[in-house]
């Protein structure tokens, strides 16, 4: 897994303390601010936040075979005070989904390491090709926007990235900016290409007759919105839900790429949204997501603990697991809650794609809500825990991944990763880096 020393940043009180700051800010009608989603939108409950609140920074990240003593987690630096300037207000801006917008402070003054900035530097340089003609469903960038930090990033030397984002860029609060971040990683289970005894588990591709609508095609008010389904006669009505395709429903409908030993591991590979199938003959399929049945995600470790299923210290994937596997029949209808179906195509890349189809890479990458974060856009993290504080990309996208300043963390493969997400649980602040002029072209339309 590739190597990253992030920013060290202030503790999550006192960054939540500077909002108060704040005081020239603008508000975009029907946006009072944002709390965290409930952890409800999880698949699982995550370990509590680092017990040591006082040690924050992006820890390097070993490769799994580099020894233990490499983890390390560097002192807590103050985060600069946020200054409010300028304001929006007006009946029909709807920017972020309708959440207002602050100012945040200035970049240069963000406690950004090189090395942190050098692999944003690298991950943003890969969505270039699509943020300058993508359009952005949060309506906080236009495709032109973003050609002078793309023009930029492509001959910026390495070696003094952060003064890139620092030049480039301009921070900005949405909603509240209490953020709230968990993690995600590429599993590797017991898979097979073939059919055998021990691998019954079909691992289907994309429906033939899997339709996504674009309603941003029927209305301008749908900026953003899709939905998914299957033609019946002239109506288009919901597709097969995960009890229907798992008993068998989409015949020949979808082709079958590979095959799991197990629905459990096989379940949370697409919680994760991509993954390895590693054969009895040491050979690895990797796959990655190619489309869902557009039905609503689930999380099953919300149910579990409101029904009284977990133990105290138990709502941990490990314990979810663990009480799947002991209670078989009860553990399938609990998966079977969670109606969300993902499809699945073959890699053959270095990496998992994220949702601009480009690779996502391990301590860089994030995925975000894009009614809310532009995809593509520089992300700043000031989190109650050490691994996700410090700069981001939003490269990706995901089910549970919905509301203001939601953000979900990418960790690579391997246990190390495994371990980093499955835990991951924290609260602070988030800021999103926009490129130059755009809080000013926003307040002047809203006037």
């Amino acid at each position: 897994m590739p190597s990253r020393r992030g920013s060290a940043v202030r503790q999550l009180a006192a960054g939540l303390a500077l909002l108060s700051l704040t005081a020239c800010a603008g508000v975009v009608p029907g946006g009072t601010g944002s709390a965290p989603p409930p952890r409800a939108n999880l698949p699982y409950e995550n370990v509590p936040p680092s017990a040591e609140p006082q040690r924050l920074g992006r820890p390097v990240v070993p490769s799994p075979s580099a020894p233990a003593s490499t983890y390390t987690i560097p002192r807590a630096t103050p985060l600069p005070a946020m200054t409010g300037a300028g304001v929006i207000a007006s009946t029909d801006i709807t920017q972020a989904a309708g959440q207002m917008l602050r100012r945040g402070p200035a970049i240069a003054s963000l406690p950004i390491a090189a090395e942190d900035a050098r692999t944003a530097l690298a991950a943003f340089r890969l969505t270039c090709p699509s943020v300058v003609k993508r359009a952005d469903a949060s309506g906080l960038t236009r495709p032109e926007d973003w050609r002078a930090p793309c023009d930029a990033a492509a001959r910026w030397p390495d070696s003094d990235a952060a003064r890139f984002f620092a030049d480039q860029f301009e921070a900005v609060q949405v909603g509240e900016g209490a953020g709230f971040a968990t993690g995600y990683f590429e599993p590797e289970i017991a898979g097979s290409r073939t059919r055998r005894p021990g691998f019954e588990v079909p691992v289907y591709g994309r429906p033939s007759d899997l339709i996504d609508v674009d309603l941003s095609q029927f209305s301008s008010d749908w900026v953003g919105k899709r939905v998914r389904g299957k033609l019946k006669g002239t109506d288009l009505v919901p597709y097969d839900d995960r009890t229907q395709i798992e008993q068998g429903s989409l015949g020949n409908r979808a082709p079958i790429i590979a095959w799991a030993a197990d629905e459990i591991d096989f379940f949370f590979l697409q919680v994760q949204g991509s993954g390895r199938l590693r054969a009895p003959d040491g050979s690895v399929v990797r796959i990655g997501y190619a489309s869902q049945n557009g039905r609503d995600y689930t999380g099953i470790g919300a149910l579990m603990r409101t029904r009284g299923l977990l133990a105290p210290g138990q709502a941990s994937m490990q314990g979810i697991v663990a009480y799947l596997r002991a209670n078989p029949e009860e553990g399938r209808a609990i998966m079977r809650e969670n109606k969300s179906f993902v499809f699945f195509r073959e890699l053959t890349g270095p990496g998992p794609l994220g949702a601009l189809g480009y690779q996502v890479e391990a301590g860089s990458s994030v995925a975000s809500d894009p009614k809310f974060v532009p995809l593509g856009a520089p992300v700043f993290l000031a989190m109650d825990r050490a691994e996700p504080n410090g700069l981001w990309v939003a490269q990706d996208t995901g089910g549970a991944i919905k509301g203001a300043n939601r953000f979900d963390t990418f960790w690579g493969a391997g246990e190390q990763a495994k371990v980093i997400a499955g835990g991951m649980s924290a609260r602070g602040l988030a800021l999103i880096l926009l490129p130059r002029g755009s809080y000013d072209r926003l307040a002047r339309q809203a006037r």
